[in-house]
Parts: C-alpha cells; structure tokens; sequence
C-alpha cells in the first residue's frame, strides 16, 4: 500500500523518501554524525533534513524574497551610479565602491549572523537584520557624501545578509544533496526577478525622485519583507539542535569548516560565479552605455534579457539535478563556462562582430553562472549540517568576498569590455583550478555522486 503525503508544518508536502544512491546515503550518514563542538544532542522527535521534501511555492517565493535582498539592494541601484557619480562631485570608481561596501559588509554579517542563527533560532536573525536594513537605507537616502554613503553600504550589507544567510540554513535544515541544490535552483527563479525588474523600477524611480528615492524603496521592501516574514516563516531550528556558547564556539565551528579542505574549495566556487556576475553588473553600465552609446532604457531591457539567462540557466539546472549529479554539473559547467569567457575576451580584444556578437556571448555566460553555485553550495552545506547556520554564513560570506573584492577590478583595469572580460576570465580560470586541485571531482578513484 502506498504511503500517504502528510501535510508539513512548512506548508508543503512531505512525500515519501526515495531510496538514495550508496554515495548518498554516505555523505548523509557522515554530515548527521559528525561530531561538533557545542552542538546540543539531538533527539529522536526533532527532524533534520528531509528527503523528498517537496516545499509549496509560497515557501519558495518567501525564501527567494530572503536571498534576493542584498540583489536587489544592488542592482535596483545599478542604473543610478553615474548620477551618485555627479550628484556627490565623485568618480565613476568611488560610485562603484558603493556597490562593493555593500558585498563586503554582507560578507562580515554573514559570518557574524550565521553563528548567531544557530544559537538563536532562524526567526529572530532576520527579523532583527531586516528590521536594520530598513533603517540603514532610511539613511542612505539622506547621504551628504560619498564617503558617507560608502559606509552606510557597508552597514546595509552587513543587516541584509541576515535574511540570505538565514533561508540558506533553513534550506539545510530540511533538504540536503540533489533535494537542495534543486531548491536553491528554484529559488533563483525568485531571485532572477531582480536583474529582469529591478534596474527598471530603480530607473523610474529616479527619473522621478532621483537616486535617493531608490533607497526609500529599498525601504518600503523591507518593511513588506519584515512582515511577510514574521508572518509566515517557521522555526525550523529547534530548542533541542541549537548550540549552547558564544564567540568560543562561533570560532569554533568556522574552524571546524577550514579544517574540511573540500568544504573550503566548494565554498569559494559560488564566490568565484558571483564574481563573474558582479563583474557584469558594476561594469555593464559604463561599457554599453558610456562605452556603446545604449540609453538608459535600452541598458534596463537588455539588463532584463540578460536576466531570463539568469534565472533559465538555474532552472534548467534544477531540472538537470534530479537526474545528474550535482558534482558532475559542476565539472562540466566550469569548464564551458572558462570557454564562453575566453571567446568573450577575444571578441572585445579583436572588436569582431561589434555590439551584437558581444551581446550573444554575454548572455551565454550569464546563462552558465548559476549552475555551479547552486550545486557547489549544495554539496558543501551536506558535510556539515550540525552548524548549518555556520556553514551557510562561511559560503555567504567567502561568495560575497570575492565577488566585492574582484569585481571593482573591471573598473581599475579601465573600465571597458576588455577589462570587464579579462575578469570574467581570471574568475572563471579561478574556479576550475579550485575544483581540479582541490577536491577529488576530477580524480577516478574521488569524486563524489552527490
């Protein structure tokens, strides 16, 4: 007799566990029993990742909101740096500053939340962290200067990357291997509604209201997220799986995860993809609209062009992942993803093909960027699950890193296509040497199914 769904506490369904593959059931049995340092014993009636967990799409819909705030805190924002530029008598690199504070502030309170997270529970991280967001860009708006600016970005980063940091845990929380990477590809769907809308409305609002309106509604959205939060997010972390400690045991388990060589090399490469996104999203306005001539409305639906090869190239492979390993998508993505940038160099070098050529090739790279990540975070988020908050702030914040600190290069390298491609390429180039050199993906004898 076939045994019946039951109706989660999540809002979803819980279907029966399909029988996982040996590979599986091994890095299964090896993230819920590793020991951790204080680490509360779990008991029996408290769950912990689900197999076959089949979320609802209001659940994917509310963690999408979560992780796409530090997105669209960015690129709602991303038409407007030429006018911060000349509205604050700054420079086109001081503008684009503002944008990496930001990820390096995300990157500090991930490492700060995710701890707290598992401390404390999901719930109040990110309703504390979305609350302050709020405030934060309350007074951005009313920035004097840039230098101002710049660290209030910071501080931006830092509150929102509460709400990015907790979904990520929620997800390892119920999900692990194929079931995650499947959910976090389905979540780009939400978050690919950033760069297809987002610079629009950003554009509007300040041919309106100037760039300063922009940080009202960034405002306006997190009060709307704060309450759709409160309402209708679960605790997912129980009194029970919480880990007693302060900074000691924080510490701890971040050193728990460098001491794990393969959880650290998967845990660069969303960085590195992000890096190549970031590229793309701080340069692309100068080159195509300075470089090319394109207006800003023609930038903002390209921009939106650009963001259906986002979000269908991480749906493609959250279909994929049900039949395909996660690691096996990753080796191959990475390597097709270093080709399309190496063409994409060549034809800025050679000017071949002018605009359109490097239109086409651009979003053939953009398509690729979200398979790796999805999958990479995945696998590392199943080699630790007892500190899931941990773990998840640790990818986080490497991600948001080493996209704000090489991205900022397109410009110090001259800010046109070829300086923009070359560190496409660089970041690319990057990913594979991690993946081949340090993690047995590539070795018969090492590489892993899950």
């Amino acid at each position: 007799m076939e045994q019946a769904p039951a109706v989660s506490a999540l809002g979803g369904v819980e279907a029966p566990a399909p029988t996982p593959n040996p590979e599986a059931r091994a890095t299964s049995a090896r993230a819920s029993s590793a020991h951790v340092p204080g680490a509360r014993p779990s008991s029996g009636a408290v769950p912990s990742a689900v197999s076959g967990y089949r979320p609802n799409a209001k659940y994917v819909l509310l963690l999408g909101m979560m992780c796409a705030l530090p997105a669209i805190s960015n690129d709602i924002y991303v038409s407007s740096l030429p006018d911060v530029a000349r509205d604050l008598h700054s420079t086109a690199t001081a503008a684009q500053l503002t944008m990496t504070a930001m990820m390096l502030g995300g990157a500090v309170g991930q490492l700060v939340i995710g701890p707290v997270s598992d401390r404390f529970g999901r719930r109040m991280p990110v309703l504390i962290g979305v609350a302050l967001h709020v405030l934060t860009s309350l007074l951005c708006a009313i920035a004097p200067s840039i230098g101002t600016l710049v660290g209030l970005r910071v501080l931006q980063g830092f509150f929102n990357a509460a709400a990015s940091v907790v979904a990520m845990a929620v997800i390892r929380d119920r999900f692990v291997g194929s079931d995650a990477s499947g959910l976090i590809s389905r979540l780009m769907l939400v978050i690919g509604i950033a760069p297809l809308f987002a610079p629009s409305v950003g554009g509007m609002i300040a041919g309106q209201w100037g760039w300063r309106g922009v940080f009202i509604a960034l405002a306006m959205f997190g009060v709307a997220l704060w309450v759709v939060v409160w309402r209708r997010l679960p605790e997912t972390l129980p009194a029970a799986r919480r880990r007693d400690g302060g900074l000691r045991t924080a510490g701890r388990g971040y050193l728990t995860l460098l001491k794990d060589r393969h959880f650290v090399a998967l845990a660069i490469m969303p960085g590195l993809g992000t890096a190549i996104l970031m590229s793309y999203v701080i340069g692309s306005p100068f080159v195509l609209m300075e470089g090319y001539g394109l207006t800003a409305n023609q930038y903002a639906l390209l921009f939106a062009v650009n963001g259906i090869g986002l979000v269908g190239g991480a749906q493609v492979n959250a279909w994929l992942v049900r039949r395909v390993a996660p690691i096996r998508i990753v080796r191959v993505v990475l390597p097709v993803s270093l080709f399309f940038t190496l063409v994409f160099l060549a034809i800025a070098v050679a000017g071949v093909g002018g605009l359109p050529l490097l239109l086409v090739v651009l979003w053939l790279i953009l398509a690729m960027v979200n398979f790796a990540p999805p999958n990479a975070s995945a696998i590392a988020l199943s080699r630790h699950g007892e500190i899931a908050g941990t773990a998840a702030a640790f990818i986080g914040a490497t991600g948001a890193a080493i996209g704000g600190l090489i991205s900022p290069l397109t410009s110090l390298l001259g800010g046109d296509a070829v300086a923009m491609a070359a560190v496409m390429v660089g970041a690319a180039t990057a990913a594979l040497l991690v993946l081949a050199l340090a993690t047995p993906a590539y070795r018969r004898d090492g590489a892993w199914s899950v």
